[in-house]
């Protein structure tokens, strides 16, 4: 039967705890590790651009002796994504794109976040009031919703409630990515014509944060893709809808393996969740 490597990275701000849900609902023979990217969660390296992410995930798959994986991200993780896919094409059978950055995503607000003094003065503002306030809303809305219900309802509060680097201030990495996006965004163009590998991409098409038109500019740069619309679910998909997402990954890998001649399907969706790791 056929398996998979999955190597789930999470948005901007974020942490690999973000996929525990996904993880939960893939089937056993996928085996699924979410990664704390550089600069979160867990990670002793520094937050950087692409470059930095991408050799970061190469590394960790060297470290985990991993030949070949399916890449998913979601958001600036699906920037990485893409750029892992473009550097080493020969590591990446697949990539699944959540709300990812791409073509023509840049806003006003990620342009200020990355504009000299003035980004830096917002993000370290954001990141020094933002999470304490975060926590306490939050934490009221748990009381007469529950705490799953108040994190899938109100996903925006826990991210940024919950969110943190161990080895460092979170806004330095806020920072150094809002930059690298800025700086970057012009490539991922070029970057999804380059790559070679089977890809699915999910958006809802009302995502406040990043726009429709990005997902349907991956879907046509990218050689061999396929768009997957997710309504109502916003921009954070692994959160609102974990069930459409693991579900929709599992029939793409099905089409992947139905490719291939002698390869048996997917079981259905069950198995057992993997703990998340850290790069570095």
């Amino acid at each position: 039967m056929r398996r998979y490597n999955l190597v789930l990275l999470h948005g901007q701000p974020g942490t690999a705890a973000e996929w525990q849900r996904v993880i939960a609902m893939l089937p056993g023979q996928i085996s699924a590790v979410a990664l704390d990217r550089p600069g979160h969660g867990s990670s002793r390296k520094t937050g950087g651009g692409l470059d930095v992410n991408a050799a970061a995930v190469i590394d960790e798959l060297d470290a985990r002796g991993i030949d070949r994986a399916v890449l998913v991200g979601h958001s600036y993780g699906g920037g990485v994504a893409l750029s892992v896919a473009a550097r080493a094409p020969d590591r990446v059978e697949a990539l699944v794109l959540l709300a990812s950055v791409g073509p023509d995503c840049l806003n006003g607000a990620d342009r200020l976040l990355a504009a000299p003094v003035a980004g830096a003065v917002c993000s370290v503002f954001a990141w020094k009031l933002t999470p304490w306030f975060a926590r306490v809303t939050l934490r009221l809305l748990a009381r007469r919703q529950g705490w799953e219900r108040a994190i899938r309802r109100h996903v925006n509060w826990y991210v940024w409630g919950f969110t943190a680097w161990h080895n460092g201030p979170l806004w330095r990495t806020f920072l150094a990515e809002q930059k690298a996006l800025v700086r970057e965004a012009g490539t991922f163009a070029g970057l999804a014509a380059s790559v070679r590998a089977p890809a699915l991409i999910m958006a809802d098409p009302r995502d406040p944060l990043v726009p429709l038109r990005t997902a349907v500019a991956l879907s046509s740069a990218l050689p061999d893709a396929r768009l997957h619309r997710i309504d109502r679910a916003g921009h954070h998909l692994p959160l609102r809808a974990p069930e459409q997402v693991a579900r929709e990954i599992v029939t793409f890998l099905e089409s992947v393996a139905s490719r291939s001649p002698g390869k048996q399907g997917l079981a259905p969706c069950g198995g057992t969740p993997h703990g998340p790791k850290s790069l570095g």
